[in-house]
């Protein structure tokens, strides 16, 4: 795939790293968003064994391309692009985490959002800073954030529109994990290479589950639950695993990711 602003880099344990190098502030463009949407559902499509999304040694993502919005009928496009680019990263089946350095506002916040985990340098700040300028976040902040930290965190960033560091966004549960800044990508990689040794289309599954239950009645993901449940039994590592704990006992079975 040739882009000009985002990059499929194999790292070769069955990791992925998805970077994004827009200079200089890595303004989410229609552009950009286009190639993240595709390069995504390419990842959709050929899964591999996890998926980190990096923006750089200097900042993750700024923020939208402000520059693009112009009035209601532009806004409906943009957003619409956001949620459809958001939304393809959040279907990949596989683990994704959020690599993030410096600023991760606006858009970057609701990029970070859309991944599984987040792992912030220790200079990182996160938030949603669209109040300041009279309008409210359009790429799914106001669904995803209340989802992980709560209405009343996630009111509080919105309402405001200030900014939190590693440490506050930490405690609260914005973020997963703290490291120094110049091992944010290396952390990010090894992470992610554990979950990608692992059973690959049950955490799949199990992410499915996880997230479409989430938007939906209780009653509804329980039933999602079932009918994955026996999905999950067709699978070569189900019978693994399953021979793995019989023979060695648990947490011994080495998958195969099919």
């Amino acid at each position: 795939m040739s882009n000009q602003f985002v990059r499929v880099e194999p790292q070769g344990n069955g990791v992925v790293v998805l970077r994004i190098d827009r200079p200089k502030m890595n303004a989410l463009s229609a552009e950009l968003l286009s190639e993240l949407r595709d390069a995504s559902k390419d990842l959709c499509a050929n899964p591999p064994g996890a998926v980190v999304v990096y923006g750089g040694e200097r900042l993750f993502a700024a923020g939208a391309e402000i520059s693009e919005f112009a009035g209601p009928k532009e806004a409906l496009t943009v957003g619409g692009m956001f949620h459809e680019t958001l939304d393809a990263i959040a279907q990949i089946p596989r683990v994704t985490i959020a690599a993030v350095t410096g600023f991760a506002l606006g858009g970057g916040c609701e990029l970070s959002l859309a991944c599984d985990f987040r792992l912030a340098a220790e200079n990182a700040k996160f938030g949603q800073p669209e109040i300041l300028l009279g309008i409210i976040p359009g790429g799914g902040g106001t669904q995803r954030l209340p989802r992980l930290i709560g209405a009343s965190r996630a009111k509080d960033l919105i309402f405001s529109g200030r900014q939190v560091g590693a440490v506050e966004a930490l405690s609260m549960g914005l973020v997963d994990r703290v490291v120094p800044k110049e091992e944010v990508l290396t952390k990010a990689i090894e992470w992610a290479s554990e979950f990608a040794k692992g059973a690959l289309v049950a955490q799949g599954l199990a992410k499915r589950a996880i997230d479409v239950g989430l938007s939906d009645s209780l009653a509804h993901g329980q039933g999602l639950e079932r009918r994955l449940f026996a999905e999950v039994f067709t699978t070569q590592d189900a019978v693994i695993g399953v021979k793995s704990f019989f023979e060695s006992g648990p947490g011994k079975a080495v998958f195969k990711g099919e």
